[in-house]
């Protein structure tokens, strides 16, 4: 800094209100003193910079199953957000999720020096794995947790099934069978929740739902068996990949989408739009939860102390040619 001062011809202190965006510094010396550090090659030591303003300008993100869209999503809305507030991300991704895992993950980050943490906690076994960390911790979760001290910020899995449900019943369906995720994750359970309780809040038949695992070949094992049911004149499945198995296994089975059943999905994945057909879906807003996680984590870390903050995002559904009015 001292070279990059000679080098401009100011003081050291200018030098330092440049690198801290001070407003009180000339445009025509802030010109001088970029193009002097432009010269120079000049980077600050973040770790000096760290000792004395007691922030490493790095958040930790601890995930699990980034192969998923929606972790993979929600992480990329996190470090979009992160860059857009000047923080930099280290990541850890889990193969598994349990309270030891999750702590050596924090403890990781910690030892790195980050100023906080967004854990990514879409499974029950994850929220348990929550309710174990120091209540000194700066942590924010993505989906939940019961700590009342850890704010969380989520996307209304609730909500997103109920506008499918209410979609396909207003098109004249009588009731709607449900290809399910995985029991222990939140949002299988909030899409589950969502789906039965509008065809309850309407009056109708509540199907046996056919249990999968996010995987396309879950869902074409479920579309096999719907395609055999007699009645089934809608299908929502718990996300768009089991929504493409469904939809080959219908195919396969010379059932025609939508003349014979509907099918939508949920996540609005980059390819849904050019299935065949094109699929109905919810639309999760990731890069919002991501600008969210954030906001509420810079407002823990200035706090210093834990909150109950809830920020829910609302889904949209994205109606395409995978629906029609049932016959």
């Amino acid at each position: 800094m001292a070279d990059v001062a000679r080098e401009a011809g100011v003081s050291h202190q200018t030098v330092s209100r440049v690198l801290n965006d001070h407003p009180n510094v000339r445009a025509d010396t802030r010109a001088r003193v970029e193009a002097a550090i432009s010269r120079l090659g000049y980077r600050r030591n973040l770790v000096a910079r760290a000792l004395v303003t007691r922030r490493s300008r790095t958040l930790g993100v601890v995930s699990f199953d980034t192969t998923l869209y929606g972790p993979a999503s929600t992480i990329y809305g996190i470090q979009q957000a992160a860059r857009a507030a000047g923080y930099f991300v280290s990541i850890v991704s889990l193969k598994t999720i349990d309270a030891e895992g999750v702590r050596d993950a924090i403890d990781y980050l910690t030892e790195q020096g980050v100023d906080g943490i967004v854990v990514v906690a879409p499974q029950h076994s994850a929220s348990r794995a929550l309710e174990s960390l120091p209540a000194d911790t700066p942590v924010v979760a993505v989906e939940g947790t019961h700590r009342a001290d850890i704010p969380v910020v989520c996307i209304d899995q609730v909500e997103g099934a109920r506008l499918v449900v209410r979609h396909l019943l207003e098109l004249g369906h009588e009731t709607v069978w449900h290809v399910s995720g995985p029991s222990d994750w939140l949002e299988a359970e909030g899409r589950m929740e969502g789906w039965r309780s509008a065809l309850e809040e309407a009056g109708r038949q509540v199907p046996e739902p056919l249990a999968g695992d996010w995987s396309p070949r879950a869902g074409y094992e479920a579309g096999k068996i719907l395609a055999a049911s007699e009645g089934v004149t809608a299908v929502f499945a718990a996300n768009d990949q089991m929504a493409l198995g469904v939809l080959r296994a219908l195919s396969e089975e010379g059932v025609p989408v939508p003349g014979r059943i509907s099918v939508v999905g949920f996540d609005d994945i980059p390819e849904s739009e050019f299935f065949s057909p094109p699929l109905t879906t919810v639309r999760q807003d990731f890069g919002a939860v991501g600008r969210h996680c954030i906001e509420v984590l810079l407002r823990r870390i200035d706090a210093g102390a834990g909150s109950d903050e809830r920020l829910v995002v609302p889904p949209t559904l994205v109606v395409r040619s995978s629906t029609a009015p049932a016959r």
